[in-house]
């Protein structure tokens, strides 16, 4: 099931309230995203983002995704926390309306040279298509999903094979997130075929599941990107995301 979000031109797929689990461009728009050539503290970030937004003569709602770094795996409590101060921005756009929130989001922590306090890494926003590319497909940002599953109960109770680091716990943590990943794409009627890149964050060598976890269902069709970065709540282990833009620009 999906919702509209009409002030930002996409439809999302409800999920909490820091983030949705994706974020599909109407008809006739298209997402364009923007990489940071270095990570941008979260302020500052949310500032440059607004500036470019404007200046494309877009309105702050069509803020539709973003990708975090922080500096360190957040405790329950603490992503709790970071999330109500993050969301304090989105309600400033006209975005996060107390309870739904459309931004699909993905927030990881690299391993080595981490930043040192919760940054931008990448964001992204809806614009009129200019014509140059089919919009038979939409554009579409798949948000961060980890080896943790949906519902009540603590992290360490809904994450697959809990501090579990073996090769069969994590064949089963990479296996649940891409059957996450693949679930979310289905939200909108897509698959594997329509991305244009899909990333994965871990410190862990998932090469040996890569093969059949990956590859033959088809997540590898434009490549993958790994990010030596942990999941941003201790103990989970592996995160995905994935998208289909055609313009992508670094400032």
């Amino acid at each position: 099931m999906t919702r509209d979000f009409a002030a930002g031109n996409y439809r999302f797929i409800p999920a909490v309230f820091q983030y949705s689990s994706g974020a599909a461009a109407h008809s006739g728009f298209e997402i364009e995203r923007v990489r940071f050539d270095r990570s941008i503290p979260l302020a500052e970030g949310f500032a440059r983002a607004a500036k470019h937004i404007q200046a494309a003569g877009r309105p702050l709602t069509s803020f539709c995704a973003c990708e975090l770094r922080s500096p360190a795996a957040f405790t329950e409590a603490g992503f709790l926390a970071f999330n109500r101060h993050y969301v304090k921005t989105l309600a400033e756009w006209g975005i996060f309306d107390g309870t739904s929130n459309p931004v699909a989001r993905s927030n990881v922590c690299p391993e080595i040279d981490p930043p040192a306090e919760p940054s931008f890494y990448a964001f992204s926003f809806t614009r009129p298509a200019d014509g140059q590319h089919s919009t038979a497909t939409a554009d579409f940002v798949i948000a961060g999903g980890a080896e943790a599953r949906g519902g009540e109960g603590s992290y360490p109770e809904r994450i697959v094979r809990y501090r579990d680091c073996s090769a069969e716990g994590l064949k089963e943590k990479v296996a649940f997130t891409v059957a996450e990943m693949e679930s979310r794409l289905a939200a909108f009627g897509f698959g594997w075929k329509q991305t244009t890149a899909v990333q994965a964050y871990t410190v862990h060598d998932f090469h040996p599941v890569m093969a059949d976890e990956l590859v033959r269902r088809g997540a590898a069709r434009s490549g993958l990107t790994w990010h030596f970065a942990r999941p941003p709540v201790i103990d989970l282990e592996f995160e995905m995301d994935c998208r289909r833009v055609m313009r992508e620009v670094v400032i």
